[in-house]
């Protein structure tokens, strides 16, 4: 649709996840993250919003997934996407998989009135992640001391990107 971002790379095609694609992501976030998705996570994907989660194929192939879930914010209407998930195996990388993943999540937000901002976290060593996030405009919000219970450092950045939404016109 009009709001996605130019295709990176020729043969990349974003599908969303169904009930037949769960296998395949949960081998794919195995391969990609240090932390082991329990069935709960999946069922979640399922069940949220199905436009904030898509898997990427390159000419066929999984190559990377963005899985998302619509949080309220407490004392107002309005609700944040949480990014939960979101890689490109290791051989698909640097080719605009994760940028476009990315992309397509904050055009979605962008355009949904009830969506204020889109935060996740991310490990206080990953670097890489750090400074791909923060290109697109993402800041560092606090550190979460503890976030993680199973891989180490155990911290983590919590970072958002607050999204700026022309003011609706006075009637």
């Amino acid at each position: 649709f009009s709001l996605m971002a130019p295709v990176p790379v020729k043969g990349l095609t974003l599908q969303p996840v169904t009930e037949r694609s769960i296998e395949p992501l949960r081998t794919l976030n195995s391969a990609i993250f240090p932390v082991v998705y329990q069935d709960k996570f999946y069922q979640q994907v399922l069940t949220h919003e199905p436009k904030y989660n898509h898997l990427a194929y390159l000419d066929g192939i999984l190559a990377g997934a963005v899985c998302c879930r619509l949080e309220p914010i407490l004392g107002t209407d309005k609700v944040k996407v949480y990014i939960m998930t979101l890689g490109v195996l290791a051989s698909y990388r640097c080719m605009g998989i994760g940028g476009y993943l990315l992309q397509t999540i904050l055009s979605l937000a962008e355009a949904d009135p009830m969506v204020d901002n889109v935060q996740l976290h991310v490990q206080t060593n990953n670097s890489d992640a750090i400074a791909f996030y923060k290109r697109y405009g993402f800041e560092i919000l606090t550190e979460v001391k503890g976030y993680y219970k199973r891989i180490m450092p155990p911290d983590a950045y919590h970072i958002v990107k607050r999204l700026h939404k022309p003011a609706k016109d006075a009637a």
